[in-house]
């Protein structure tokens, strides 16, 4: 069953391949139908495999499978293929499983759209880069998959292009993500450089051959990686515009692909990160920065899909920390209930705005409970999941992250307490002006005309919502040692092995630091309740300072986006204009200028060459008797 692994990859490929040629005459809705059969089938596999790599002992739960030879060069040999592993199959599995039902999804939303079958030729495209980058079996694979994810997720963001916000977006995205990929590839070149391989094995072999420094230097390198792809401090406010996209896409990107690749990749290379307990804490310090950061802006967002984009980028860095601190089961925990509830809120979100005419301002909003009862109940579950409340899964897995924490670090514990607090009242507020209060969306406001009555989604968008909701319920039995005897550390364990920190408090602390995390998701979520359940208009409670990013954006536009422009426009003025174009056009008035002189002795007449002649002969006579 294992070497059919390769199906995985092979299925939304093809899809790929055959929506590109022939997505305009299969038409809407075949083409989404197709697109979202291909993502069927590698799920499909991605389950066969992962049963059969169940079956087999721990210690031989991984597998490599070559497909073919790329780069034979002196020291460097790069083959093409893939690992199945515990920790590639987890990653599969959720970006296969959530993929297919946002594929679903996207079968209603984006119906009538223009450019239909070119949507789905990206999703497709996207998924295949997103399953390369996590079944690779080498650095350079894996970049080539991760390059595939920031190409496609470009296009998917930009997909509209034709507004000036969503072509912008889209450049932000992938400039911002560019800065993070030369980490990436610096990093590599390092670790060449030590061990001689970029398979993943072989690194993980020869790592004490990296040294300290190098070692440091190389994770450090990753981390800036993962602070691109993952939108973490300081490259993480391209994520909350990738929100011009279409609403199937920022739930793709959020939940199941792309800003889980940073993650996954620091996860992936725990053998080094274990060599530099330095690295570890920076590593944790900024995901605890970004977690608390992140979600104290999305307390001050109006846009639906800003809030829940900066929720994605605070929950993330509730990965990250957890993977400073050693504790990648956390992590990967809380990355897989995330994959559920924040799909989840991202669709839902999408299904209100569908309601809505594309309306997607909370304060035009208001009462859609009672129009929207599918989008509502689901919605619920995904509200109180990212919230926090047992017994659903953010509870748990969020739990898991901060009671590791805890025997890390108290100072960022409390940091992720307070996120914690923080995520239940800004997504309780985000609940409360959506579906609760007054119908603001019945009446005109400036140049915003009233809407007409909200309409619920069709099945194929509600069929998605329901699966999901089940999961965001009941993902946290996937690591609750009382359900079942092998949970995600013991899953896990032939990856991460000994460098798996493990708290080992007492019962009785436990019982108290999950006390701890009920009671900061019930008090986020009394507070907002309290404040924003009678008024929507609460401006005192959304400073510009968070609105606007805690400047972040200004800062960037003063610090490299002004000094950019001057420097462009110096370029042009006078690099251009004068050194270089002074250049080009003096060497020409040089040519001309010899050009004319030279032109006299070319009159044309006799006369004038016999004299010339003459003076030749005479000069040379002088210069012999001279010489004699």
């Amino acid at each position: 069953m294992l070497h059919a692994a390769s199906l995985m990859l092979l299925f939304p490929l093809v899809g790929f391949v055959i929506l590109a040629f022939f997505g305009r005459r299969i038409g809407d809705p075949l083409a989404g139908w197709l697109g979202t059969a291909t993502i069927t089938a590698s799920f499909v596999v991605a389950c066969v495999t992962l049963a059969g790599l169940a079956h087999r002992t721990s210690a031989s739960r991984s597998f490599t499978q070559t497909l073919f030879s790329w780069i034979p060069v002196g020291q460097l040999h790069v083959n093409v293929g893939i690992l199945v592993d515990p920790l590639s199959m987890t990653m599969a599995m959720f970006v296969t499983g959530v993929s297919m039902v946002i594929h679903l999804y996207s079968i209603g939303y984006m119906k009538g759209d223009r450019d239909y079958p070119k949507f789905f030729v990206y999703l497709n495209l996207f998924v295949f880069a997103m399953l390369l980058l996590v079944l690779a079996n080498n650095l350079l694979v894996a970049f080539v998959g991760w390059e595939g994810v920031g190409l496609c997720s470009y296009w998917l963001i930009a997909f509209w292009y034709e507004r000036d916000s969503a072509a912008s977006a889209g450049k932000k995205a992938f400039i911002y993500n560019r800065v993070g990929d030369t980490g990436f590839l610096l990093a590599i070149f390092l670790i060449f450089s030590k061990v001689h391989t970029v398979d993943y094995l072989g690194i993980f072999a020869h790592r004490h051959a990296l040294g300290g420094p190098a070692t440091t230097a190389a994770v450090l390198l990753l981390l800036l990686a993962a602070t691109g792809k993952s939108a973490q401090i300081p490259l993480f406010n391209w994520l909350a515009d990738a929100m011009e996209g279409p609403t199937p896409v920022s739930a793709l990107i959020h939940a199941a692909t792309m800003v889980t690749a940073g993650v996954y990749l620091l996860s992936r290379m725990n053998p080094l990160l274990a060599l530099s307990p330095d690295a570890t804490w920076v590593i944790a310090g900024i995901g605890g920065a970004t977690a608390f950061v992140a979600a104290t802006i999305a307390c001050a967002q109006q846009d639906i899909k800003k809030v829940i984009a900066f929720s994605t980028i605070s929950q993330i860095g509730y990965m990250v920390l957890a993977v400073g601190t050693g504790a990648y089961v956390a992590a990967i925990f809380l990355m897989v209930a995330h994959a559920f509830y924040k799909g989840l809120l991202f669709l839902g979100a999408g299904s209100i705005i569908h309601g809505l005419d594309d309306e997607q301002d909370l304060k035009r909003m208001g009462a859609l409970r009672r129009w929207l009862p599918w989008t509502y109940g689901t919605f619920l579950v995904g509200w109180l999941a990212i919230a926090g409340i047992p017994p659903l899964s953010g509870f748990w897995s969020k739990g898991d992250v901060l009671e590791n924490v805890w025997a890390k670090s108290t100072a960022l514990w409390a940091v992720g307490v307070v996120t914690a607090v923080l995520t239940a009242y800004y997504m309780t507020r985000l609940f409360v002006l959506a579906f609760h209060g007054d119908p603001r969306w019945q009446h005109a406001v400036g140049d915003h005309p009233a809407h007409r009555t909200p309409h619920e989604a069709p099945w194929v968008m509600r069929a998605p919502l329901v699966i999901l909701a089940f999961f965001a319920f009941a993902g946290g039995i996937l690591d609750l040692p009382w359900v079942h005897h092998e949970g995600l550390a013991s899953w896990l364990a032939p990856v991460f092995g000994s460098r798996l920190f493990s708290a080992h408090e007492s019962t009785g602390l436990k019982v108290g630091l999950i006390s701890i995390d009920a009671v900061a998701g019930v008090l986020g979520l009394a507070i907002a309740g309290y404040l924003w359940r009678a008024r929507a208009d609460r401006r005192e409670l959304e400073p510009a300072f968070l609105q606007r990013v805690w400047f972040w954006d200004d800062f960037y536009d003063l610090v490299i986006g002004r000094p950019g422009q001057a420097l462009a426009r110096f370029s042009a003025t006078v690099v251009d204009s004068r050194i270089i174009d002074g250049a080009v056009n003096g060497i020409a008035s040089l040519v001309r200028l010899a050009g004319a002189n030279l032109r006299r002795l070319q009159t044309g007449y006799v006369r004038n060459y016999a004299i010339g002649v003459v003076a030749g002969v005479v000069a040379i006579v002088l210069f012999v008797l001279t010489k004699t």
